[in-house]
């Protein structure tokens, strides 16, 4: 029988194309529904843009993480965060720099970039051996002490919201149920997502490492790379790199955090994740060093990003 027409491979294939449909309508809906309520209520505009829009732009990687590591998937969950940390600094930014020059500024250097890179290696260090509740506290805590800084030392400055649409005729109830039914419609397809991807990884011999780290890691970062592909049309760099970054910086933290006080911390495949894990921290150091030396990234950069994404995947893929 061709694998195309088993059933189960099939349910399964439908499983993640579903998911990943609902997961990039729900989200935005919970994003932008969030952050109008937020704004309706006087929250201030940093804590918008840091907090409510950070933690929205990663609920797609919290949502499949969390659930695969209470299924005891901890490879998909781990590998969830690393895929899109990788395809975030390399798919996402790679095809935003190909659209047009993305400068970097210095604020973006010394505060969204500074963190994300912390937060990534502390990330990496715990990964590599067994992701405890300890560790998932620890994670959480420099999350609240990175918030804090970014809200205290941000509230001077100028924020540009214009990555959510916020819509100053809207009601505080509407937005409240929008934002329900986004929250309600990404986990639902989240959790359709993790059995369509364990499915596929049971089927094809492929451990849940790899699943993570490719398929699911590509299409949690959906919402990022549809925003990095609009902002960039706009010109708007800072928007592009400091989504990017902070998603980064909350999947590592934030998702890192969740698994760890959810799943068991055991890997079945510890090889696939160290792979990715040497991987994350290649691309997130190379990044760093492109935006110090040459302070912006243009189009050989993104070609060469992307390039590095793909050999990346290729590599995972043929020593799956």
């Amino acid at each position: 029988m061709s694998f195309l027409t088993e059933p189960s491979l099939i349910v399964a294939i439908i499983e993640v194309l579903i998911g990943l449909g609902i997961i990039a309508i729900a989200a935005d809906h919970f994003v932008e529904g969030a952050a109008n309520v937020a704004h309706i209520s006087k929250i201030s505009p940093i804590i918008i843009g840091a907090v409510v829009v950070g933690f929205g732009t990663s609920a797609p990687e919290l949502l499949v993480s969390g659930l695969a590591a209470l299924d005891g998937e901890n490879d998909l969950g781990v590998g969830n965060i690393i895929g899109s940390n990788v395809a975030n600094l390399s798919l996402v930014l790679g095809v935003a720099a190909l659209i047009g020059t993305l400068n970097v500024s210095q604020r973006i250097l010394k505060k969204e970039a500074a963190l994300s890179l912390t937060a990534t290696l502390l990330f990496a260090v715990f990964a590599v051996g067994r992701l405890n509740k300890l560790e998932g506290i620890i994670l959480l805590t420099v999350l609240a002490g990175f918030l804090f800084w970014i809200v205290s030392s941000g509230r001077n400055e100028k924020v540009d919201l214009e990555e959510v649409e916020i819509d100053s005729n809207a009601t505080l109830g509407s937005q409240a149920v929008r934002t329900l039914i986004g929250l309600v419609g990404t986990m639902s397809a989240a959790q359709v997502l993790v059995w369509g991807a364990i499915g596929i990884a049971d089927y094809a011999g492929l451990s849940g490492g790899f699943v993570g780290l490719s398929l699911v890691a590509a299409g949690t970062s959906l919402p990022e790379l549809v925003t990095a592909v609009v902002a960039a049309r706009k010109g708007k760099t800072d928007l592009i790199l400091g989504n990017l970054l902070g998603s980064n910086m909350f999947n590592s933290l934030a998702v890192g955090g969740s698994i760890a006080l959810l799943g068991t911390g055991v890997l079945a495949d510890p090889s696939t994740a160290y792979s990715g894990i040497v991987i994350m921290l290649a691309v997130s150091i190379m990044t760093f060093i492109i935006m110090v030396w040459r302070g912006k990234f243009e189009r050989v950069a993104g070609g060469l990003l992307l390039g590095v994404w793909l050999l990346a995947m290729l590599y995972l893929g043929v020593n799956a």
